[in-house]
């Protein structure tokens, strides 16, 4: 891995680990939302490892027990690690903060799906426009709801 990409990787990694601790020591409290968007803590299996990975991330579209992720990875040309976890097993679990953790299945939208969703993501948070203007790749999005 080149050195930039380490860099920002790590820069990611302690910005998700101080806000987890502020969930935490909040009882949620603080940190729970984030531009009206839940905060969900995310457990896969991890592609090679087969063990549970957490990661906090938030939903912009989240309705009848459907929760939408945007795999962003604030713009980098690379897709975040708990995508490339979904992608390889889509079986997860999601822990809204403040509320029960649910069983989910989730699956990448296709073409015409993200052509729906876009706009509503980006009127959650526009700052996902930005992410999408700074990467050549397609930003994936991420269904996740239960399964059946």
């Amino acid at each position: 891995m080149a050195f930039k990409e380490t860099v920002v990787d790590l820069g990611h990694q302690v910005m998700r680990n101080a806000h987890s601790l502020v969930v935490r020591l909040s009882g949620g409290r603080i940190g729970g939302t984030i531009s009206d968007m839940p905060v969900l803590r995310v457990t896969t299996t991890g592609r090679s490892s087969g063990k549970p990975r957490t990661v906090m991330l938030t939903a912009p579209i989240h309705e009848d027990g459907r929760y939408v992720l945007v795999a962003s990875k604030a713009g980098d040309d690379r897709d975040p690690d708990w995508y490339r976890n979904m992608v390889a097993n889509p079986e997860i679990t999601l822990e809204p903060v403040g509320s029960d953790a649910v069983q989910l299945v989730t699956r990448t939208a296709t073409g015409e799906e993200r052509d729906d969703l876009w706009p509503r993501i980006v009127e959650a948070y526009d700052g996902y426009e930005g992410y999408r203007s700074k990467t050549d790749r397609e930003i994936p999005i991420v269904i996740a709801e239960p399964a059946g």
